[in-house]
Formats: C-alpha cells, sequence, structure tokens
C-alpha cells in the first residue's frame, strides 16, 4: 500500500506492481506483432513511474518522448509528440502507452495521425469501444492492462 496525505486526510492507494505480458488483453481486431509487445511493455513500464497525466512514445525499446504532468491526455500526447519532433524521433511505427483510460477517442485519433500503430492502456472507460473502433477503422493495435498506472 502506498499512502499519501492530502488536505485533511490520508490517500491509500495499492501498489502498482503488474506490468506483465500475462495481463495484457488485445481489443482491437488487429493483433500486436512480438516487438510491439516488448515496445507496449516496455512503454508502460516506463508510464508507471511517469507522472500522471502520462502518455509515453516509444520504437525499438526506446523511449522517443514523454507527455507528463498535464491536466489532460490530450496535452500530455501533445506534449509527448512536441518532444519527439523536436529531437528528430519518427514517430512511424511506434507505440504509446497511457497511464489510464482514454474517455474519448481523441488520443487514438491524435496518435494514429502521427504514425503511431499499437497502444497500451487499462481500458475502463464506458466509452473504451469508440476508441477501440477508430483503431479498427484505422489499422492500429490496441491492447488493455486492466491496471491503472495514474497517481493521485
Amino acid at each position: 500500500m502506498s499512502f499519501r496525505t492530502v488536505l485533511n486526510g490520508v490517500l491509500c492507494q495499492e501498489k502498482d506492481l503488474i506490468t506483465d505480458q500475462n495481463n495484457i488483453t488485445v481489443v482491437s481486431n488487429l493483433n500486436v506483432s512480438d516487438a510491439q509487445m516488448d515496445d507496449l511493455i516496455f512503454a508502460s513500464k516506463i508510464c508507471k513511474h511517469t507522472k500522471s497525466n502520462a502518455i509515453v512514445l516509444a520504437k525499438d525499446n526506446q523511449l522517443l518522448a514523454s507527455g507528463c504532468g498535464q491536466t489532460s491526455r490530450v496535452d500530455a500526447l501533445k506534449q509527448a509528440i512536441l518532444k519527439a519532433k523536436h529531437f528528430g524521433f519518427s514517430l512511424n511505427n511506434a507505440v504509446m502507452a497511457s497511464d489510464a483510460f482514454f474517455p474519448f477517442p481523441d488520443c487514438v485519433e491524435i496518435a494514429g495521425k502521427e504514425g503511431i500503430n499499437a497502444v497500451i492502456q487499462p481500458g475502463g472507460s464506458k466509452n473504451d469501444q469508440l476508441s477501440i473502433d477508430y483503431c479498427n477503422e484505422n489499422s492500429i493495435a490496441m491492447t488493455f492492462t486492466g491496471n491503472r498506472h495514474f497517481k493521485h
């Protein structure tokens, strides 16, 4: 358990210890390759140690960029994209990890337009199907972990 003091109380959260292939479910029509799965797990492990709201972009077991500490997931993604481009990284065939679910398909839409072709996220939004549908229509693989990395 992890404890934090907040105003007049204490926040208690279970420690986030799970990031492996046994807990990942492919939810899109498009499956992930072994190389993509390695990159997704790598990105997810980095994401779980990154300040929320967090998005991590990776390719070939290399961190391309992260967007962190933003008030929205879209802003975190835009920050990561700008960083990757600033340092000359191509996002074509990169993967994206998110520390929490996507409440709307906007992040996968932005990611897809940048060439990202696989996504890992916890899932659990009432609008998950909208993101899955976008991925299916645009040849993007999406995986769910069932475990959020989002920290309060």
